[in-house]
């Protein structure tokens, strides 16, 4: 048999395998295994030159292979200790022992090199809420603990972080303690709204602070305390810090928010962080090319209820009804407050019923005041800056409750903060940074597309 005649044959062998798959798909398995055996001898019948398998040498080796007893087995089997991992933060009551024991190990040797040691020792003392990952056995002997925390040099905070790591070799415990840099991971998240803005970023896995970063970016369009309705979604591009691959969970720095879009009552906003290459000035600009950070600040605090807006209300002290020159936000006593527009620092000090109380001028003969203060953070005279922490929510003067009343002042009269806060000027993009803003918002929509999706696929299931 030629050349010709054998590649005939193999072509009628493949023509007759697809017609047999085509008509019998379940038998599909078994031709192919007939086929590809054929086409093994028809590889060895057009490779002549190949040695005869009979004419190789062969070797024949014999080796014994000593098999365990089922008693053997079921000991090294029930000697056999995985280890067990659990995580958990520090809290201000912990002890060596009672921190341990929560992490599901009990080891006195441990506890005593965590109280001995001067390494150790920095896992318990100075501020709570490190990471602590501990590994034992299932007998509850310490294998290892690696703690993560804020890096101790002020300086590095925003870059580093400390990883404390003990480490049992024998009988005996070995402490490292170093500085790590942190690294930045870029993630998508989206989400819809059933009752808040935080269940629904908690229940998509979002930082708290990227959750606060999304309702400053939006709340000159959107007024989160009022106009949140179920059924708004939101899609967003983040990036956090991270120390050993998991989000940190102190200091300020909590990561950015790159580009969003929220749909609030059927209308789309859009979003995207930018930094001017040319200034290095980074601000939230919306696509199309529009600041959204305007002068001031819709709002004094990060996120919280209205309690009573600017409009007549029942005085709950006086029992009278009068204008509410004001807008009270309901929160827990020591939630931060804000400033919101840069200024200076008129007053700090106690005012009858205000009680504790700060004043700040802004430009344009404006002025802001926050009163009911537990605590005052700046000195008359002093210069902020918008977003900065400047007091504490209280129920000092006139308050039934902690809660926040907030004024807006211009030329001395009241105005309505949610209305100056949508009118106030905007900063405007650089001209020369158009070229550069336009493909940051091309990437940002491409990302977003891919974020809305997760929430897509969610809600189809």
């Amino acid at each position: 048999m030629n050349w010709t005649d054998e590649w005939q044959r193999v072509q009628r062998t493949l023509a007759r395998a697809e017609s047999f798959a085509a008509k019998h798909p379940r038998a599909l398995t078994g031709t192919v295994v007939g086929v590809l055996s054929g086409f093994a001898v028809t590889a060895f019948g057009v490779a002549p030159m190949a040695p005869d398998a009979a004419d190789l040498p062969q070797t024949v080796v014999s080796e014994s292979i000593p098999l365990q007893s089922l008693d053997q087995q079921l000991a090294e089997l029930a000697a056999f200790d995985p280890g067990l991992s659990r995580s958990d933060l520090t809290r201000a009551a912990d002890t060596a022992d009672s921190l341990l024991k929560r992490m599901g190990a009990s080891d006195p040797a441990a506890a005593a090199f965590l109280r001995s040691d001067e390494v150790a020792k920095k896992l318990l003392t100075g501020r709570v809420g490190k990471r602590v990952q501990v590994v034992a056995t299932a007998s509850g002997e310490v294998q290892s603990l690696v703690a993560r925390y804020a890096a101790e040099s002020a300086e590095q905070q925003d870059t580093h972080f400390t990883r404390l790591s003990i480490t049992r070799q024998g009988d005996k415990f070995v402490s490292k303690i170093e500085t790590v840099p942190l690294e930045t991971q870029t993630r998508l998240g989206s989400g819809t709204i059933q009752s808040s803005l935080f269940a629904a970023t908690d229940e998509a896995n979002v930082p708290d602070a990227i959750a606060t970063q999304l309702a400053d970016m939006f709340s000159g369009d959107i007024d989160f305390h009022r106009e949140l309705r179920k059924g708004d979604r939101f899609s967003m591009v983040y990036e956090t810090l991270t120390a050993d691959g998991e989000p940190i969970t102190w200091g300020n720095r909590a990561g950015r928010l790159l580009a969003a879009e929220f749909v609030n009552n059927g209308k789309s906003y859009q979003s995207v962080w930018f930094r001017d290459p040319a200034s290095g000035k980074g601000n939230y600009y919306g696509f199309d090319g529009e600041s959204k950070r305007r002068s001031f600040l819709a709002s004094p605090m990060e996120f919280s209820r209205v309690t009573s807006g600017f409009a007549m209300r029942f005085h709950p002290i006086l029992q009278t009804w009068r204008q509410h020159q004001g807008i009270d936000y309901g929160a827990p006593t020591g939630t931060a407050v804000r400033s919101v527009g840069d200024g200076n620092v008129e007053f700090a000090g106690w005012q009858n019923g205000f009680g504790n109380v700060i004043q700040l001028k802004h430009s344009g003969n404006r002025m802001t005041v926050y009163a009911h203060l537990s605590r005052i953070d700046v000195k008359k005279g002093q210069k902020v800056e918008q977003g900065q922490k400047i007091g504490a929510v209280g129920a000092t003067g006139w308050a039934t409750g902690p809660h926040l009343h907030f004024e807006f002042r211009v030329a001395g009269k009241q105005q309505d903060p949610r209305v100056i806060a949508r009118a106030s000027e905007a900063v405007a993009l650089p001209a020369t940074a158009k070229a550069a803003f336009k493909s940051q918002v091309a990437s940002a929509k491409a990302q977003l597309a891919a974020a809305a999706s997760i929430n897509e696929g969610v809600v189809g299931e």
